[in-house]
This record gives C-alpha cells, sequence and structure tokens, in this order.
C-alpha cells in the first residue's frame, strides 16, 4: 500500500508538469505546435451567400505570406491598417481556402467592405466580410467548405472552423476539419452535429488550462467523495445556467471582464486549501463560493462557443453537446485525480503536497490575471 501512496504522489507530479510545460508552451506567433479556431456565419435568401469570418490575426497574415510588420502588429490601429494594404493578399489566401458553392459550381466570392478585428479571449481577430454570387437553378443546395490554416502551414496544427448557416430554408452548424471540409447544407445528419460539439466541448475544457486549474484546485480541497460531488455539482448546475442564458441573450458580459475574473476564482479557491483548516469553515464558504465562480466560467465556455446574440439559442443542439462534452470530461478528471489524492493523503507526502501542487497553480493564475486585464495602448 505505501508503495501504491508513492505512485499516486508521483503521478500527480506528473499532471501538474505537464499541465505547466504546456502552459510554458510559446504563444501562437511564435509557435509551431499551436492551435486555433475559426468562425465562420453564411447567410443567404436565395442563390447568392454572405460570409462574415473571423479568422485570428497573426496567422493570418503569416499564411498569407506577409512580412513580420504585418504579422507582428499589436495595436488595433496598426492591424486595421496592415489589413487595409493588404487587403488583395489576404482575399486571395482566404478565398482560395474557404468556399462556398451551390448545386456542386463554385461561387465567385468579393470581400465586402473593410476588415474589422475583435478580441476573442486574448487573441485579436481579422474579421472579414464576403458575398459569394451563385449560378444555378433554383432547387439546389450550397456548401461549404474551409480548409483554412492546415498542418503542411506548419503555423498551427488541427485548426477547425466553426460554421454557422442560414441557407436554403435551413439553419444548422457544423465544425469543418481536415477529415471532413465539406458540410452540405440540407445533408448534415444532427448525430453528427452531437459528435462534433461534443468533442468540441471537450478539447475546450481538457485545453482549457484556466478551467482544468480552478477542477484541480476544487479536488484539492475536497476530502470526501461526497465533497467532490456536491462541489463538481454546484460547478455544473452554474456554469450550465450562464451558458445557456447567454445562448438566450440575456446574459452578455465582455471577455475582458469574464477572463480576469476566471484567473481570480483559481486564486481564491487554490488559497482557501492551503488557509483552511476546519472542515465545518470550509464547508460553508466552498459551496456559494464555487456556484458564484461556476457562473463566470460558464461565460467563458460561452465566448469559446461563440455565443453572443440570441440567435445563438436556435442551435440548441450544438449548445447542449458542447455542455455534455465539458461535463463528462469534468466527471472523468475528477474520477481519475480525487482517488490519486486521497492515496497521497495518507503519506508522509500529505502535509507538504498541497502547497506543492496549490502553489504554483496561484502563481501562474496571478501570471493570468495581470495579462488579462486590458490596458489603454
Amino acid at each position: 500500500m505505501p508503495r501504491m501512496r508513492w505512485l499516486a504522489a508521483v503521478v500527480l507530479a506528473l499532471v501538474l508538469g505537464g499541465v505547466l510545460a504546456d502552459l510554458a508552451r510559446p504563444a501562437p506567433a511564435a509557435a509551431h505546435d499551436a492551435t486555433t479556431t475559426a468562425h465562420a456565419e453564411v447567410t443567404g435568401s436565395g442563390l447568392d451567400a454572405k460570409a462574415v469570418l473571423d479568422l485570428e490575426y497573426d496567422l493570418l497574415m503569416k499564411s498569407a505570406w506577409l512580412y513580420a510588420e504585418a504579422y507582428d502588429a499589436k495595436e488595433r490601429t496598426e492591424q486595421l491598417r496592415q489589413l487595409k494594404i493588404n487587403r488583395d493578399a489576404v482575399t486571395d489566401y482566404v478565398t482560395r481556402r474557404f468556399a462556398v458553392s451551390y448545386a456542386g459550381r463554385p461561387c465567385t466570392p468579393t470581400q465586402v467592405g473593410d476588415a474589422d478585428i475583435r478580441v476573442r479571449g486574448k487573441a485579436a481577430f481579422a474579421v472579414l466580410t464576403y458575398a459569394y454570387a451563385c449560378q444555378g437553378e433554383s432547387g439546389g443546395a450550397h456548401e461549404i467548405s474551409s480548409a483554412l490554416f492546415p498542418d503542411a502551414e506548419s503555423f498551427v496544427h488541427s485548426t477547425k472552423t466553426m460554421v454557422r448557416y442560414e441557407l436554403d430554408g435551413e439553419s444548422g452548424s457544423a465544425v469543418l476539419e481536415a477529415t471532413a471540409p465539406t458540410v452540405k447544407v440540407g445533408e448534415h445528419q444532427a448525430s453528427s452535429q452531437i459528435g462534433e460539439f461534443f468533442v468540441l466541448g471537450a478539447e475546450h475544457l481538457l485545453f482549457g488550462l484556466d478551467h482544468i486549474f480552478f477542477l484541480v484546485a476544487l479536488v484539492i480541497g475536497a476530502r470526501r467523495l461526497r465533497d467532490v460531488v456536491v462541489t463538481a455539482s454546484a460547478f455544473t448546475v452554474a456554469h450550465s445556467i450562464t451558458f445557456l442564458l447567454a445562448a438566450m441573450g440575456i446574459v452578455d458580459v465582455p471577455g475582458a471582464i469574464v477572463e480576469p475574473v476566471i484567473a481570480v476564482s483559481i486564486i481564491v479557491v487554490a488559497v482557501a486549501n492551503l488557509l483552511g483548516r476546519d472542515e465545518d469553515k470550509l464547508g460553508r464558504w466552498r459551496l456559494p463560493i464555487v456556484f458564484a465562480f461556476g457562473l463566470i466560467h460558464g461565460l467563458g465556455f460561452a465566448g469559446a462557443l461563440d455565443i453572443k446574440e440570441s440567435g445563438s439559442w436556435g442551435l440548441l443542439l450544438s449548445l447542449l453537446s458542447f455542455n455534455v462534452g465539458i461535463e463528462v470530461t469534468q466527471l472523468v478528471l475528477v474520477a481519475v485525480l480525487f482517488p490519486l489524492l486521497a492515496l497521497l493523503r495518507r503519506t508522509p507526502a500529505a502535509r507538504w503536497a498541497v502547497a506543492a501542487i496549490t502553489v504554483p497553480i496561484v502563481a501562474v493564475s496571478l501570471y493570468w490575471f495581470f495579462d488579462r486585464i486590458p490596458l489603454p495602448l
């Protein structure tokens, strides 16, 4: 049994080390192993269509083979200037990688207006609008294809394009990737949609280090299985509430507020684990605080799925699939971490183990907090 307990300590150390190593990776502009998600909203009432694309700015400028002056631009004004003077190069790249067709015939794209910039999380995204002139007889169907930011470009890997569409009298959503780059309106099965957004939700939790850290901090502070179940349930209920309220357009909080508060939530829960000694006192603060911070994390999940208006409520199946993906992944992580912590608490290492795991989490979260505070340029 002692050997199993020490094994649990080693496994936990490796898990934490892996998380911190992942955090230390370079930013997307300099890395070859980063990932990104493109966003596309395609609408149309007849044969012609309009697509609004959100593409991560620095990756877009690198993929269009522009100079460092363009992709290293950080200020909004300069980014807009670079998009304007490099309009042709950007349009050439995007229209070769993103296509709309009708009845098997490619539609002709034309950029509409000037590009804009919006912030998603901490990254700047270029907002590009294209009009697609399509030909053919009525009764056909549109197809949407995306090969944006492929692995072959070496800047990123595993890029996904989240597509929402209202075409041919139908509305829906899809996740396009290298293995399935095209969606045909009217033929996208509900089962595929469920699977796509379930995986997207699972990946968001697994690769969202702030949510992982919060979950780890919760598990560290729970000494009984009942505590884990109650705490995790409170977190689940809370973030599901704000997630769905955002979908209905009732709640809309800017990411500039949500992201720093998520970092604060990790710090509060982690520090409480270090200071708390009385189990009864822990019980008094844990549930209401976890619930309150769960509401904030729900807004973070909504931001990841680009939920920003009441129209998103029409994508109910996608929303629920995404949320279930988050929940299942959360349960799996708790099922793995809690038994390891239970074994660890029975070893001589228990006294310093909580601090050894918690202090790095607090340090990284403090960095996130200051890094996420929007500063005037």
